[in-house]
């Protein structure tokens, strides 16, 4: 999840990069649901520590095969940690604690909206110009977020988990933007993409480690098909695979190609919502995800420049 482009690409017939935009939209949109398998016995501090220790040795070992230096200067270092403190530590830490209060689709929906936060983020604090295009599509994805989050609470009664619940994917879509800053500094610094993903899982995971070890928690573990297909599918497909085809396709063919994952993951976390969560949403929520798709392909689209 790093900050698309704001210059157009032109449409590609190619197959591989095609391929990788499905196979990462269908690996995150399911992984939205594949969180709440890991919900219950295990707390999710731990579930989150066991999750990205996991990718990031297999992220490392995936490097080591490629050839991709693993070393960092301290620069580099301090950048990447402040991407795995924020992505890969507090923002899943959130995500994991939002979806035992909603539904996990929503939480998919909310997390449409990155985009639009990154491109705030970044014209504030890096004073990126962007297209009148760029920012209505940023309008419309706040508004179809905002129709979501209504829908979600009348959904729900209105009651105050599902407001808690809200609020923490909200808060987390936030910190996620924040990790992206963390990351294009490590970029602009030259660390390689793959290793500095892993070392990023490893400091996150570590940092929510030790959160745990200060709070408390039990790291206990389920010895279960659910727990453990689960535990893997996230760790290698939803942060190794995903994360790896990702920024190959967006270093081969551009961040604006690659951000079409993030317009098609939300019907697919939908779907999986419907089927395995019996979740029913009305008409609000189609059109909040009608206007997160629609500002979504504006955003991509628009032109650089102000």
């Amino acid at each position: 999840m790093t900050v698309p482009s704001l210059s157009p690409v032109p449409p590609t017939r190619d197959l591989r990069a095609l391929t990788a935009v499905a196979i990462c939209s269908v690996i995150w949109g399911t992984t939205w649901y594949a969180i709440t398998l890991q919900l219950g016995t295990v707390d999710p501090t731990a579930s989150v520590t066991y999750r990205f220790a996991l990718a990031s040795v297999a992220l490392f070992l995936f490097c080591k095969l490629r050839g991709e230096p693993l070393g960092l200067t301290r620069r580099q270092h301090i950048a990447v940690f402040g991407q795995g403190l924020l992505t890969f530590s507090i923002q899943y830490s959130m995500v994991y604690e939002a979806e035992q209060h909603i539904a996990s689709a929503v939480v998919a929906v909310i997390f449409a909206g990155l985009a639009f936060a990154n491109l705030v983020l970044f014209r504030v604090l890096l004073g990126q110009k962007a297209n009148w295009r760029a920012w209505l599509g940023a309008v419309l994805g706040v508004v179809g977020v905002a129709a979501m989050f209504v829908a979600e609470l009348r959904r729900s009664g209105g009651g105050g988990e599902a407001m808690l619940g809200l609020i923490l994917a909200l808060v987390a879509m936030v910190i996620a933007a924040s990790g992206n800053l963390a990351a294009w500094k490590a970029q602009q610094e030259g660390a390689p993409v793959l290793s500095s993903v892993a070392w990023a899982m490893a400091y996150g995971s570590a940092m929510v480690f030790l959160f745990g070890l200060i709070t408390g928690v039990e790291f206990g573990f389920e010895a279960t098909p659910e727990y453990i297909g689960s535990l893997l599918y996230l760790s290698l497909f939803g942060s190794v695979v995903a994360f790896a085809l990702y920024f190959m396709l967006a270093r081969a063919k551009g961040y604006a190609l690659a951000s079409y994952i993030s317009a098609l993951t939300p019907p697919i976390a939908l779907l999986m919502s419907v089927v395995f969560e019996n979740a029913r949403f009305g008409w609000e929520a189609g059109l909040g995800v009608a206007l997160v798709l629609v500002g979504q392909v504006l955003l991509i689209r628009a032109p650089k420049g102000s």
